[in-house]
């Protein structure tokens, strides 16, 4: 875009020291091992929760929402896996799933796959402490990382050296990839623009962006969350329709892009520069980047939910990592290796799927493309926001400071459209591992309260029970604030009446 071209020297050099870092020091040696120690850790600890329970994870999605102090329906269990989704389902399953394929080759879908799997314990344990940790709001509850950490572990300045970071994460580096990326390829669909055409084009899109983006946040998070669950769902089912069609079409070339992942997996395939470190590290970052497990994002999603018991939102959680990563993700990824049986040469990360998509099903499909990157793009940019207001809500409770953030938030929208790519991603790789880094250091020791509510649920299930949760069934857990024992003979009433 415009920006890039005006200082391509300095965003050259300043890409390619942040992402040394990213790459030969953060990455390598400490975010990936700690990720892999505490995924396997929570996997064990938890009896194969993301495994054992997945059955349990689509049950619980009916749950029924109580209704909020200011007299509305709060935000339902399903909303809020929307909301979730909403931030998942974004740019990374696709221009993220891009480049990793372009700098780690086919065999980093593998290892985003494995991933995905080891993972899903880090998000159960994750969004399970943000709803057994959270606190009342006028529209419901609201929760996260940042207070389990001072609730759970009872370190306030941790709190906020999570929250400010997530803030600088989600509603200013991510969402200036999302806005970037929205502007980009839309830019492909309209075809090939002169610079003072580019700058003009871009400015258009951001106004717009924001314009559209303003209507949403600015009705809270109802609004958003009835957004997200119109969006989601369509555009979801829509990309993977068109993933079935592409694989269908190219039948015949499955089972050898199949071995291609494989092989390049383990370094025995001739991908081109593919070591086999470079494939690890752009597998499961890349993979982090879209499923968020263990990021401590969603968890601030999760914490909005009005359900019974704490595990339950947890599953929900869970579901999504495997939603995001094992299906959408992986329809990207399929449309990429299946268009592109030549290799990816000359053409741009940004770009690989569009053009993929067009090579195998013509030129009206770039625009479909379009529609489907704008929407994913778009609701991420949601998700995005409300993930920064949760903690700015955190930080303060002053009303002004959370609309001087709404439009510090939209000006982040504007100017990610005008941005260079290459520099907003090694940020956001860079931004994103402080955040997860924080949060695994958190939900380690925490851990062990998971699982006890877990177990806790577990025993009512096996009783014939909807699992209630009341904090007197843990009674030498500190700093819950919600989940008084009249409060469960409540929702046990309210759930009789309804049945």
């Amino acid at each position: 875009m415009i920006l890039a071209d005006g200082a391509p020297a300095f965003d050259a050099r300043l890409t390619e020291m942040i992402g040394a870092f990213n790459d030969d020091i953060f990455w390598a040696w400490i975010l990936i091992p700690l990720l892999i120690v505490v995924s396997v850790y929570i996997t064990i600890r938890s009896g194969l929760v993301q495994f054992r329970m997945f059955p349990e994870m689509f049950r619980v999605l009916r749950s029924k929402p109580e209704i909020a102090p200011d007299g509305k329906k709060a935000v339902s269990s399903l909303q809020a896996f929307f909301i979730s989704a909403a931030a998942r389902i974004g740019t990374g399953n696709i221009i993220g799933v891009s480049i990793a394929i372009s700098l780690g080759g086919p065999g980093a879908v593998f290892w985003m796959w494995t991933m995905a799997v080891v993972v899903c314990g880090a998000s159960f344990v994750e969004s399970t402490l943000a709803q057994l940790y959270k606190v009342r709001h006028p529209a419901g509850y609201r929760g996260g990382p940042a207070y389990y950490i001072e609730r759970g572990l009872g370190q306030r300045w941790l709190a906020i050296v999570f929250a400010v970071v997530l803030i600088v994460t989600f509603p200013l580096v991510f969402n200036a990839v999302q806005s970037n990326t929205i502007t980009n390829s839309i830019a492909n669909s309209a075809g090939e623009l002169g610079a003072e055409t580019e700058l003009l084009f871009s400015v258009i899109v951001g106004a717009l962006l924001v314009f559209v983006t303003g209507l949403v946040i600015f009705g809270g998070v109802r609004r958003i969350a009835n957004t997200a669950q119109a969006l989601i769902p369509f555009f979801a089912a829509l990309y993977i329709v068109i993933g079935l069609i592409i694989m269908a079409m190219n039948w015949q070339l499955v089972p050898g892009m199949f071995l291609s992942i494989i092989e390049n997996a383990f370094g025995l395939g001739e991908f081109a520069a593919a070591a086999l470190g470079v494939v690890i590290i752009q597998g499961v970052r890349r993979g982090m980047f879209s499923n968020e497990a263990g990021l401590g994002s969603a968890p601030n999603a999760a914490a909005s939910a009005s359900v019974t018991h704490p595990v339950k939102q947890g599953l929900v959680q869970t579901l999504g990592v495997y939603l995001d990563t094992l299906v959408v993700c992986s329809v990207t990824a399929f449309i990429i290796l299946l268009g592109y049986q030549d290799g990816f040469n000359g053409v741009l990360e940004g770009d690989m799927t569009q053009m993929a998509l067009m090579s195998m099903l013509g030129p009206w499909a770039l625009h479909l493309m379009t529609l489907i990157i704008f929407l994913v793009a778009f609701t991420s940019v949601l998700g995005n926001y409300y993930y920064g207001e949760s903690n700015i809500e955190y930080l303060s409770e002053n009303k002004n400071v959370l609309f001087v953030y709404k439009v510090v938030f939209l000006v982040a929208t504007f100017l990610g459209c005008l941005g260079s790519i290459d520099l907003i991603w090694t940020l956001a790789d860079t931004t994103m591992g402080l955040m997860a880094l924080v949060n695994l250091i958190a939900i380690t020791p925490l851990t062990v309260v998971a699982c006890r509510l877990l177990k806790d649920y577990n025993e009512q299930r096996r009783q014939g029970l909807d699992p209630v949760f009341t904090r007197d069934r843990l009674p030498d857990v500190r700093g819950v604030q919600c989940w008084a024992p009249e409060e469960g003979a409540d929702r046990d009433e309210k759930e009789s009446v309804d049945s």
